[in-house]
């Protein structure tokens, strides 16, 4: 499961015109569910958003979206599954089914709902527009496998190294 987190001081997402979600200051979530990712992904993710401390107090990143009452704005995104790597079109054969992915979304937004942040949603499988104000802007990407968080893959060295 792939999750880009920002920083919001507000976020929406709407559908046809029609606001179908939003949140004040908080976490906008693009959540990225992949072929393979199960409820333990779900649930580490969530544990992870709302534990993370991406909000200033004494330093820049000191509090958690739970310690400062914010909300999360949850949107589904399959194409952060994409594959580059051959060609200049995407490859989304990584990506879960929707049967398979729109429950572990759900999932996500449930899990963090139920640590009593406002959560508020996109609508699975539908054209979006989605507008955010990102604050600072702070922006990090959260992979999770197998109920984990996997680390960042080592930089390679490049020719000042």
């Amino acid at each position: 499961m792939i999750t880009v987190v920002q920083r919001v001081a507000w976020a929406r997402v709407s559908v046809a015109g029609e606001a179908v979600g939003a949140i004040d200051r908080g976490l906008l979530l693009l959540v990225g569910v992949e072929r393979g990712d199960g409820p333990a992904d779900a649930d580490a993710t969530a544990r992870k958003v709302a534990a993370l401390r991406l909000f200033p107090d004494r330093t820049p990143m000191d509090r958690s979206v739970v310690d400062v009452g914010g909300g999360c704005l949850v949107v589904s995104q399959f194409t952060l599954a994409a594959e580059l790597r051959h060609g200049n079109r995407p490859d989304f054969t990584a990506a879960a089914e929707p049967a398979v992915a729109a429950p572990l979304y759900e999932r996500v937004a449930g899990q963090l709902a139920a640590t009593g942040l406002v959560v508020a949603t996109g609508r699975f499988g539908a054209a979006m527009q989605v507008e955010l104000a990102n604050d600072g802007p702070v922006t990090v990407v959260l992979t999770v496998r197998d109920g984990k968080v996997v680390p960042r893959p080592e930089p390679a060295a490049g020719p000042g190294d």
